[in-house]
């Protein structure tokens, strides 16, 4: 179907220097977006400064920050900027009592809770390394990363320790400190209450410490299709690529009300809904509740959220309950909407236009590039189901890597090939932690490979075509199938599995399993529902499969490995493509 282009609308006001997003592209330079920002003495930049304590000496410091509602939306509490410069001044004053220095990771554990930017910006600006992880999670994977992040403190609510960290204490011999929210008031055996510890802790005590641009910042966690998560890290300079795209992208100033309704726990929760608001000076959202629409159309009405940034899940999830909704809830301060985390379908597009009287914007990037690297933007037609174009400052090409080492470049219209960034933009992650090697295999001849395929159009608008890798993309999150077979083989029953993404027209895609049992094991109803709250208990559900089918014999390479792409092309019904390295076939009892 040929979806109609929308036009740039006339509804909002668009900053001065991006009022002609081609002059934009053309004139934009990293350096002088790096030079806007105040710096440390000396040359140095805090991440933490720039969000917050830049604010307050420039005479803002009364702007509400942050705005924590509550699930029922029955209270609130809001934080201005200079008290978020106080208690994030009093929490790097308390790492430091704690013993802990500059480069030490913190792992902040929590759902959308006031405490949680006091937390990470606290953290940042003392130097130390916030590392954001998914409260969801089941034990096993917040296990994984804790040790792999290497953390030395922990942030967390009560109920959650006990449920999913407490029994791993004695592994995790890194972890010297866990700061607890919430609860009896009695923290358990080698713990310390949250607010305690802050109030102990004396602001003036709180110094910035002089990081530098290259200074690690942030670790964020994503899932590969094989091994270990990857850590990446990010850079105290990220604070130019998130704030250059937080005003050309998203369009925030000073006095708009920010709405991202991602997880903290992933980087798009941490880098727009914690960070791009309070760099950008607008006052950023946390609510406590999970979706539901009227609570959402609820929360845009309310708090009169003039920028609202979601994912093609929650927008499919939306538009099942109709265009008569919205319209009783219709925000009148919504300026712009945007969406990320997978492609948004044109249907969308056209749908939010009719519903909400404004069409979303849809963005593209990575945890690895730190900032949006496509958009459309607020200032250009858009062209439904597309990725959008470059953000200044982004030199972005599409490529075929060649045989003999390489790439060759694809010029022309319409013929897919694999996303590169050229390297150096500030926000470019600059490791995987523990995995050096892996993360100089990311780049050839200076181009950073996405693994995500897209075409180009004539006008230069790039469209998503799939995952180079078997990267499962479900409700926003990344996930990786070996993480879900690795926690299936935990099971006695389960002597190998194989997992894929199935197409869901909710939420993109849908975890399935494919598993082979162990001798003595028939497979039936009871033991697949057994299975499926196994993994459930060990992953969380964000990550557990919602299907399981059991097999035979898997496929697999005469090496070993397990050919993902066949599971997906027989329960596609697509072709295989070459099987002559396989060793096995499909053979499944259907069950």
């Amino acid at each position: 179907m040929d979806w109609p282009i929308i036009e740039k609308s006339g509804d909002f006001a668009v900053p001065p220097y991006l009022t002609d997003w081609e002059a934009a592209r053309a004139a934009f330079d990293w350096q002088t977006e790096i030079d806007r920002l105040s710096k440390l003495p000396g040359g140095g930049l805090n991440l933490a400064v720039e969000a917050v304590d830049r604010h307050v000496a420039e005479g803002r410091g009364e702007t509400v920050a942050m705005r924590w509602i509550s699930r029922n939306q029955d209270s609130r509490r809001e934080l201005t900027y200079a008290q978020l410069k106080e208690q994030t001044d009093r929490f790097a004053a308390a790492l430091r009592h704690l013993g802990l220095k500059r480069g030490d990771t913190v792992a902040v554990m929590l759902n959308n809770l006031a405490e949680l930017p006091i937390a990470a910006l606290g953290t940042i600006k003392a130097g130390c390394v916030f590392c954001p992880l998914f409260a969801a999670f089941g034990p096993e994977p917040v296990r994984a990363r804790l040790i792999l992040g290497r953390a030395r403190l922990l942030v967390t609510t009560e109920a959650l320790y006990l449920r999913k960290i407490a029994d791993l204490r004695e592994d995790l011999t890194e972890l010297d400190h866990v700061l607890l929210i919430g609860g009896s008031g009695q923290p358990p055996q080698g713990c310390l209450d949250f607010q305690a510890t802050l109030n102990a802790a004396s602001p003036e005590d709180g110094t910035v410490e002089a990081t530098s641009p290259d200074d690690p910042a942030m670790l964020h966690f994503t899932s590969g299709t094989t091994g270990e998560p990857k850590g990446a890290l990010h850079p105290q300079r990220s604070a130019a690529g998130i704030h250059a795209t937080a005003r050309m992208v998203l369009d925030l100033r000073p006095g708009d009300i920010f709405w991202c309704t991602a997880d903290t726990g992933w980087v798009t929760g941490s880098i727009y809904k914690l960070l791009a608001p309070l760099l950008a000076g607008a006052t950023g959202i946390l609510y406590e509740g999970e979706f539901d629409p009227g609570a959402w159309y609820g929360v845009l009405r309310n708090e009169k959220v003039t920028v609202w940034y979601t994912t093609p899940t929650a927008v499919r999830m939306l538009m099942r309950f109709g265009a008569a909704l919205p319209r009783t809830y219709r925000p009148l301060s919504l300026r712009l909407a945007f969406s990320v985390g997978e492609p948004l379908n044109p249907e969308a597009v056209i749908w939010a236009r009719d519903a909400l009287g404004l069409p979303f914007h849809d963005t593209w990037w990575q945890t690895e590039t730190g900032c949006i690297a496509l958009a459309n933007f607020a200032v250009t037609t858009i062209k439904p189901g597309s990725m959008g174009r470059p953000v200044p400052g982004f030199e972005v090409a599409l490529v075929e890597r060649r045989p003999e080492g390489g790439l060759r470049f694809i010029e022309d219209a319409g013929i897919p090939g694999e996303i590169a960034l050229k390297a150096g933009w500030p926000s470019m992650f600059s490791d995987y932690i523990g995995a050096h090697t892996r993360y100089e295999e990311c780049f050839i001849d200076g181009w950073y490979l996405t693994g995500d395929l897209a075409k180009r159009d004539a006008d230069g608008y790039f469209w998503f075509l799939g995952r180079a890798d078997d990267v499962i993309k479900a409700s926003g999150h990344l996930i990786g199938p070996f993480e879900v077979e690795s926690a299936l083989m935990d099971h006695p029953a389960v002597a190998e599995a194989g997992v894929i993404g199935k197409p869901d027209p909710v939420a993109h895609e849908r975890v399935k399993a494919y598993v082979s049992l162990s001798h003595g094991f028939a497979a039936g109803e009871a033991l697949r529902r057994e299975l499926i709250a196994f993994a459930r208990l060990r992953l969380g559900s964000a990550l557990a499969p919602k299907e399981l089918v059991f097999i035979d014999e898997l496929p697999k390479t005469r090496s070993g490995k397990i050919m993902r792409r066949v599971l997906k092309a027989r329960e596609l019904g697509l072709p295989t493509g070459d099987l002559s390295g396989m060793d096995s076939d499909i053979r499944g009892t259907g069950v």
